[in-house]
């Protein structure tokens, strides 16, 4: 019997759910929280208010691959140089936390990755530092200068480039929809072992959104974004501005090569789920780990007649 190709992507999504884990995330809060408190004693009146960023803070993460950061607004005079900044803020972790986690330099993050804990979680917070570009600029404005410490994106290492992390979180606010095609691409992105980047994937959701008439079920919506991408990312003149920094077009970080393949890709995906509804397993799967199984009586998490029945969750879920 053919499965109902909408009905199958609403149990992707449940079961990709972060409440399966909901232990896991709070170790995770704890440890982000921990290491807020200790940025504020250290830096207090040199910072503005720490804040969270990363999936969770944009209400996209999976279960299977999630981060939880901490973004770090200094204000102009804190330090004389960025790489100054990036660097003691390195120091601060490393001497706090060098026993018990590995403390690494990143592109614009510091990685704190905790040992292995009694049940055999790892707990990773990064922290991503950036100053305001003018004195007192930071509290109108959010926009904040990043300091490359490997090269990224274009740039070399010991450059920077501004960014403006609250309005990549507001861009995706109250988008439900976008949302949950989001979540199903990097369902995709992250179980068929693909390397697009997230926020790429995020971004031409949004203007797949923003420029089509999408509407109807949960595959005719996904559906839809997957023929957006296929007929746009290829052309010269298609641009994904980061809404934290215009002059950033984020589809510049795919080769030409890689934009094609991007595009046979979700040809490829369309014509062999409507060939069969089947292959959408292959491309979208549940997470078996939480998958649903029938029972008469159970109404666990407020579905009726079945209950989510938990496996051994796999560890490899940050980045």
């Amino acid at each position: 019997m053919a499965i109902d190709k909408s009905t199958h992507l609403q149990e992707v999504l449940d079961t990709h759910k972060m409440i399966h884990i909901d232990g896991l995330v709070t170790k995770h809060k704890d440890k982000r929280d921990e290491i807020r408190k200790i940025l504020e004693d250290k830096y207090s009146g040199n910072i503005y208010t720490i804040f969270n960023s990363g999936s969770f803070g944009k209400h996209t993460a999976i279960n299977i691959k999630f981060d939880l950061d901490l973004v770090v607004p200094f204000k102009r005079e804190s330090f004389s140089t960025l790489q100054e900044m990036f660097d003691d803020v390195f120091s601060v972790l490393e001497e706090e936390y060098k026993d018990v986690a590995t403390i690494r330099k990143q592109k614009v993050s510091i990685g704190v990755i905790f040992n292995e804990d009694n049940d055999g979680d790892v707990i990773n917070i990064d922290i991503v530092p950036g100053r305001e570009l003018s004195k007192d600029d930071y509290p109108e404005s959010r926009d904040l200068n990043l300091y490359f410490n490997e090269d990224h994106w274009g740039f070399a290492k010991g450059t920077y480039t501004k960014t403006n992390i609250q309005a990549q979180i507001d861009h995706i606010k109250a988008k439900v929809d976008e949302r949950k095609v989001i979540r199903l691409l990097k369902i995709w992105k992250n179980t068929n072992h693909e390397k697009y980047k997230s926020f790429l994937l995020e971004l031409i959701t949004i203007k797949a959104f923003d420029k089509e008439n999408i509407s109807g079920s949960l595959w005719d919506k996904l559906k839809s974004v997957l023929e957006y991408i296929k007929d746009n990312v290829e052309k010269d003149d298609f641009t994904l501005k980061d809404p934290g920094n215009s002059n950033n077009d984020v589809v510049k970080s795919l080769e030409s090569i890689e934009r094609t393949w991007l595009s046979n890709k979700m040809k490829n995906i369309i014509d062999r789920i409507e060939d069969n509804d089947e292959n959408i397993k292959s491309y979208f799967p549940i997470n078996d780990d939480f998958k649903k199984e029938e029972e008469p009586t159970d109404s666990s998490y407020g579905i009726k007649g079945t209950t989510i029945i938990p496996s051994i969750p796999n560890n490899q879920r940050f980045g």
